[in-house]
């Protein structure tokens, strides 16, 4: 159990840095390091209407990618503690990132690395949390 909740620290630790590099991106206002083609390009990702949540109390705008950095935190802090926890939080991201691959795919038609980097480490951080509930079921103790 605890390789798997290490797993899950590294990789959200690895989110966390795919989610800092989107939001430097969205903070950019040089062309894009990553502007590869028409198909790919997080300044046109990072710069659109959808990377940001509008009408936060007290704050505005809150860029997407600030979500990811305190999502991915959370899931790290809380990978050792609740098994099951672990799991809703991850798969609620999971969902959160599929609607957002939508908008890349369907809407923008231009992928983001960063951001399809990220998509594959909650993937890999969902399935790992699932296969921990998983592997727990049966034992005494619930914490990872």
């Amino acid at each position: 159990m605890r390789f798997l909740t290490a797993l899950i620290v590294i990789f959200s630790l690895a989110g966390v840095l795919a989610s800092a590099l989107a939001l430097r991106e969205h903070y950019n206002t040089e062309p894009s390091a990553c502007s590869i083609n028409e198909h790919w390009d997080c300044g046109a990702v990072n710069h659109s209407p959808y990377a940001v949540i509008s009408g936060v109390p007290k704050i505005g705008e809150l860029p997407v990618a600030l979500i990811g950095i305190m999502g991915y935190a959370v899931l790290a802090a809380v990978a050792g503690r609740s098994r099951m926890l672990t799991l809703v939080l991850a798969l609620i991201a999971f969902a959160f990132a599929l609607r957002l691959s939508y908008i890349e795919w369907r809407v923008l038609m231009t992928w983001c690395i960063y951001c399809v980097s990220s998509q594959v480490i909650i993937s890999i951080v969902l399935l790992l949390a699932l296969v921990s509930v998983i592997a727990g079921r049966g034992t005494a103790a619930e914490p990872a």
